[in-house]
């Protein structure tokens, strides 16, 4: 990694509080260019050779939505080496977006849930304790993973209703906890403790680990799913920590709850993106209005 694209991240984790998540797609996106580019990198780099760079991006079969990741972190380093006088052009200017599809999010019905849930509880010991929690608490709250998994400890020794949290900008929401979350948070809490050596100093992590961070990471949180969906009965490519808050945005929407309450709760700064919801809400209630009504007639 150059020292210029270094400077680069370094400003976008202190200036704009950049989401380690975030600072490290970018690093990828960035050493992408940088490798493809070849000799001189991104500093020497001219418009064909940055044009070049991009086309290639769907011949290798990259997605829109990673190639438009792209083409973002490519001009902001950019935009941030004009600034500091690095370059006196910019020939990542004339880049276009590309057009991308509406994906809608994958969920899960109400009783594939119900399902899940039983699945994680009727896991044994400490493991299954804290699988139940933290499968209760991504579907009643709809927390990010990072979210999710960044909890401290003393966030729910009180027994809180609401959880306060620290999302993508640094913006601060209030996420709630239903009565099952909160039964699940408080066995967890018992087994967490007991499991602590004595006297031994006790981590800052709700999910504590032994890893790096410090903390359960989402790839660990993603193989429980994968294994209680197995035991539920669904297939688990399905099932995922982003499904379960896709499962949470669903289920308000088809429960009556307004828009802009889910765009709140899900800590969205544009309700375009919340509005992708009601599509999936939509289509499920279409289909249980053919599925159901005596007057449905079969196509």
């Amino acid at each position: 990694m150059s020292p210029q694209v270094e400077a680069f991240l370094e400003m976008m984790a202190v200036e704009r509080d950049a989401s380690p998540h975030t600072l490290s797609a970018y690093a990828r996106d960035l050493a992408d260019a940088e490798g493809t580019l070849g000799h001189g990198g991104l500093m020497q780099a001219d418009e064909a050779g940055i044009e070049a760079w991009y086309a290639s991006l769907s011949t290798r079969g990259l997605s829109a939505a990673t190639a438009a990741r792209r083409r973002s972190a490519v001009r902001q380093f950019y935009r941030f080496a004009l600034g500091e006088g690095w370059r006196t052009d910019d020939p990542s200017r004339r880049l276009d977006a590309p057009k991308q599809g509406r994906t809608l999010p994958r969920t899960l019905s109400r009783d594939e849930v119900e399902r899940l849930l039983t699945a994680t509880a009727a896991l044994d010991g400490q493991a299954g304790v804290r699988l139940i929690a933290l499968t209760e608490l991504a579907y009643a709250s709809g927390l990010r993973v990072s979210e999710l998994l960044a909890l401290k400890v003393e966030a729910v020794r009180r027994d809180p209703a609401w959880l306060i949290v620290r999302g993508k900008g640094g913006k601060e929401r209030l996420a709630p906890l239903n009565t099952s979350a909160r039964d699940a948070v408080k066995a967890w809490l018992t087994a967490r403790d007991a499991a602590r050596k004595p006297r031994a100093p006790d981590s800052v992590w709700l999910f504590p680990s032994s890893g790096t961070t410090g903390h359960l990471t989402p790839r660990r949180f993603a193989q429980l799913l994968d294994q209680a969906a197995i035991t539920a009965g669904i297939d688990p490519a399905r099932v995922s920590p982003h499904v379960l808050r896709h499962a949470f945005a669903t289920h308000l929407l088809e429960g009556g709850a307004d828009l802009r309450v889910v765009q709140t709760l899900l800590g969205h700064a544009d309700i375009a993106t919340t509005q992708i919801y009601t599509h999936v809400a939509t289509e499920r209630l279409t289909e249980v209005v053919h599925r159901h009504h005596p007057l449905a007639r079969e196509e």
